[in-house]
């Protein structure tokens, strides 16, 4: 477990200088992210060299890789935006998982930790966001769980194959699940208040329009990877204010969810909430 110690102080100062970053300007630098995945791999190659263990390096190794894939899938679903999925890139290296065993439990583990304090902290957010007007968020939550059955459906669907494959931890998975579902939805409705109209000299790379922008006879269309810096040329040029979508700062999420799992590492109880089901 020492040898994870520079890790964990490595991610732990890089999460608060991202979480800093969040809050202050929506976004997170990717110097800031790239750089946790290098140092975390050189420190992994440094290690392995000198103690002559080539599979600390590779589990990481591997760990960056599957942490990469999760990544561009929530990025690509817009449930991260670019500096999150990143960073969960960077978490893929740092996080201790001694053989493929610990690889898949401490991934599951974090993931599902990661999207719970997610949910409570996105909670707590949200109600200074909707305060002004709750009966028109309620309603349109109500609208948005009837339109979107399918995302429970699918968790009751994943709850029953695991329990078929008999998979140890099916009910904290279905539980989370559940979160995640509730979490999708009541996101979906709070899209509505996380518009807002942004000058031309105030657009960022990566911001995301809410809908297709015309300059003249070009077209800048709304898409998951946001503007460009090309985009944003046109728009000062045109001195254009658009509609921007934001979305709720979920770096904490990422701070609380990594101190979780170096106090269980700590205690050696890791995966101990799963026992619970």
């Amino acid at each position: 477990m020492e040898e994870y110690y520079f890790l964990f102080g490595l991610a732990f100062l890089w999460t608060i200088f991202a979480v800093v970053q969040d809050l202050r300007k929506t976004e997170v630098a990717n110097w800031l992210n790239f750089s946790l995945i290098g140092f975390g791999l050189a420190y992994r190659g440094f290690y392995s060299f000198f103690k002559e263990d080539i599979f600390f390096f590779i589990i990481g190794l591997i760990g960056f890789g599957i942490f990469f894939i999760l990544a561009y899938v929530f990025y690509y679903t817009r449930a991260f935006a670019g500096g999150d999925a990143k960073l969960l890139m960077g978490y893929g290296v740092i996080l201790p998982y001694g053989d493929f065993g610990e690889l898949l439990d401490v991934g599951i583990f974090f993931i599902l930790a990661l999207f719970l304090f997610g949910l409570v902290y996105s909670l707590i957010y949200s109600l200074f966001i909707v305060r002004k007007d709750r009966m028109k968020f309620y309603r349109k939550f109500i609208f948005e769980v009837r339109k979107n059955l399918f995302v429970f459906a699918i968790a009751i669907f994943a709850f029953i194959v695991f329990l078929f494959f008999g998979f140890n931890y099916s009910g904290f998975i279905f539980v989370s699940l559940l979160f995640v579902s509730f979490l999708y939805t009541y996101l979906r409705a709070l899209d509505s208040y996380m518009i807002e109209l942004v000058k031309a000299r105030d657009l960022q790379e990566g911001d995301w329009l809410e809908k297709d922008v015309r300059v003249g006879s070009r077209l800048i269309r709304k898409s998951v990877d946001g503007l460009s810096v090309d985009d944003i040329k046109i728009l000062q040029k045109a001195k254009k204010e658009v509609y921007i979508k934001s979305g709720v700062p979920f770096t904490p999420a990422f701070l609380i969810s990594l101190i979780t799992v170096f106090v269980f590492s700590i205690l050696e109880l890791p995966l101990v909430i799963f026992s619970l089901f």
